[in-house]
């Protein structure tokens, strides 16, 4: 084997391989006296089927299959020789048979990971959330709680404020009908906010089989610009309307978020625990992301597009994957491939600056740091021992802890080099934060 490297640019190469034809003949006569022994062809008895009828059947198959192999292999051998790290697929082109009867050519054009400089972290600052859950936190956490679990019960009266109707309706600009403008059969809770606040102002008031006709103009900013800034006439029938019934804050309730025996003082109790949970979970992601963000401030590298292109196509295919299990047409979404590039450029520079780390810094994740965020995740179920148990059941699953783990230690390495300060910071503000 013959091979040869090019530098394209400051990341791509370009490998010219070339294989003796010689060798990948014997290859192919070696595979086909395999596959005499045992190939079943009309007759024919098993095994004494002439070479020259399998080499006629089934050549160009085992053929390509030899020069997949060879490809494969060689490549592989030549990178390792040459010490490069290549970063996504190569793209391989065989030189035409034709060409040459001598040797089989092909190249490989290929990115390799790029050489990361880490920067000084000394200059730079992070400020971590410190935040304390008071009292009327856990109370309008459990008003939430309340409206979260409301029923609805149909009535004999007009319409008001937070009830749930069942309306159609459709729209008009000039006297013509325009997309968007008309449904059967929709759901809507008064003053929620989904639909604008003149429509649903117009429809309190109305009873069930009623039909109201009204005037809204739709604001400049409107989302759908065909529409923005004009005036609509609409028609409602209303068939149905439900009054909220939100559950009474008693026994019953503290049993239906899991309190045996109905105390209220214990739900509170669990409500707060709950949301320390959440609060340090909230803390923890804040100051991770601040912590990401000055390692990418701090480093000068180049990212691969190969390893951004097939990153791209991984959220693409999320995406797509979360709408159908929500039972939504993913034709019915149409988000460009480049609206997801620069998450995946984001996701990949961080991935290459914690790997470099990890390696140089020989930070590792311990045994008994991977199971203490086994155990936090437990804690959220209502049996925490069998969700530990079917973690280690997993050698892949413990291996997702294991990097969570080690991206927490990195993170722990970064404070420990940047100007850290605590900040005190209103619940509501971290909650309304990162997720």
């Amino acid at each position: 084997m013959q091979a040869s490297i090019e530098t394209l640019g400051t990341l791509e190469r370009r490998l010219k391989v070339a294989v003796p034809l010689d060798q990948i003949n014997a290859e192919v006569d070696n595979r086909l006296k395999r596959l005499q022994r045992t190939v079943k062809l009309a007759g024919f008895r098993p095994g004494k089927v002439p070479i020259k009828v399998v080499a006629r059947q089934f050549g160009s198959q085992v053929r390509q299959e030899v020069l997949g192999d060879m490809v494969e292999r060689t490549f592989g051998e030549a990178v390792r020789e040459k010490n490069l790290r290549v970063a996504g697929l190569p793209r391989i082109e065989a030189k035409p048979a034709g060409e040459t009867q001598e040797q089989f050519e092909f190249t490989a054009t290929f990115e390799v990971f790029p050489e990361i400089e880490l920067g000084e972290l000394s200059g730079h600052s992070i400020a971590r959330p410190v935040v304390a859950v008071g009292d009327a936190d856990v109370e309008k956490t459990v008003v939430v709680l309340r409206r979260q679990r409301t029923t609805y019960e149909p009535v004999e009266r007009a319409a008001a404020r937070s009830d749930l109707v069942l309306i159609d309706y459709q729209g008009r600009i000039d006297g013509v009908p325009f997309e968007g403008g008309e449904a059967k059969g929709q759901a809507v809770t008064l003053g929620e906010g989904r639909l604008l606040p003149e429509f649903e102002a117009a429809l309190e008031g109305v009873s069930a089989d009623e039909t109201r006709s009204f005037e809204l103009t739709f604001p400049k900013d409107y989302h759908d610009q065909d529409v923005a800034g004009k005036k609509a006439e609409f028609t409602v029938t209303l068939h149905k309307v439900q009054e909220a019934k939100v559950p009474a804050l008693d026994m019953d309730f503290a049993r239906a978020l899991g309190i045996s025996d109905g105390s209220l003082d214990r739900m509170r109790a669990d409500v707060r625990a709950n949301l320390e949970r959440e609060v340090r979970r909230r803390v923890r992601q804040n100051t991770k992301d601040q912590a990401l963000k000055v390692l990418l401030d701090a480093s000068k590298f180049e990212v691969p597009k190969a390893l951004i292109e097939a990153e791209t196509d991984r959220l693409a295919a999320n995406m797509l994957e979360n709408l159908r299990g929500r039972g939504m047409a993913a034709e019915s979404v149409n988000i460009p491939r480049e609206a997801f590039e620069p998450e995946a450029r984001r996701r990949v520079s961080i991935g290459l600056v914690l790997n470099e780390l990890v390696r140089r810094e020989g930070i590792k994740a311990e045994p008994e740091q991977i199971r203490a965020v086994i155990d936090e995740y437990a804690q959220s179920y209502e049996e925490p021992e069998e969700v530990v148990r079917w973690y280690y059941q997993s050698p892949e699953r413990v291996r997702e802890v294991e990097a969570v783990v080690l991206e927490n230690n990195v993170v722990e390495w970064v404070l420990g080099r940047v100007n850290l300060t605590d900040r005190d910071t209103p619940f509501d503000e971290l909650m309304g934060g990162a997720s």
